[in-house]
């Protein structure tokens, strides 16, 4: 998987955007700016992200508004956000933070060692999605071209299926346990949907042999 994970960072401060970008800086992810929730959006319509750091105050849309759009699309819907916010916010903006479909929320000044903790995490269990979908795909396209062929072709295949299936299963309870331990709702759909696919193609695979 030579492109890496993209994390957007959407804040009004140019210092604000300087800071998480050298937080994040030792982790192999590409960050991208947004100086506005609609410049966010904007972002949102053309790249895949693997997670969205998202101010809260911010003049015109703010933080709590653009989590409300970006929850609405059902292409962004699925995006882990975690909002940031001053320590003197208004005490209900942790729950409106959740409430808005954040997975995690800090208030600044925040660990850079926590926030950067944090985000690896969700990283990867992004690019372990990404792996175990494209797996789930070869797969399938493999398991489709065999079961076509001759039964002697179908032997001769059948061991490096099973290697690859197991694989697969294999880092699918890893993805599914480290969801499990960020409480990460989104990324727990989204791994339930891919378990059926991998559970399918077990079920083939077992047919054959």
């Amino acid at each position: 998987m030579a492109d890496r994970a993209k994390v957007l960072l959407v804040d009004d401060r140019e210092e604000n955007l300087i800071a998480l970008e050298a937080i994040l800086s030792s982790l192999d992810l590409l960050p991208i700016r947004a100086r506005s929730g609609e410049e966010a959006l904007k972002a949102l319509l053309a790249t895949e992200f693997a997670l969205i750091l998202l101010d809260v105050r911010m003049p015109g849309m703010d933080g709590f508004e653009t989590a409300a759009h970006i929850k609405r699309r059902e292409r962004t819907r699925n995006i882990p956000i975690i909002f940031l916010t001053v320590v003197d916010s208004a005490p209900d903006y942790a729950f409106r933070g959740y409430a808005a479909g954040a997975v995690d929320y800090l208030t600044k000044p925040f660990d850079p060692w926590v926030l950067r903790a944090k985000v690896a995490v969700f990283v990867e269990l992004y690019n372990m999605n990404r792996r175990l979908a494209e797996q789930a795909a070869l797969l399938r396209e493999r398991l489709s071209s065999e079961l076509s062929g001759s039964a002697a072709d179908q032997a001769a295949v059948l061991p490096e299926l099973s290697r690859r299936v197991a694989a697969v299963e294999e880092e699918l309870a890893r993805a599914r346990d480290l969801a499990h331990k960020t409480a990460d709702t989104a990324m727990d759909d989204s791994l339930s949907s891919l378990s059926d696919r991998v559970a399918h193609l077990r079920a083939g695979f077992d047919a054959l042999t």
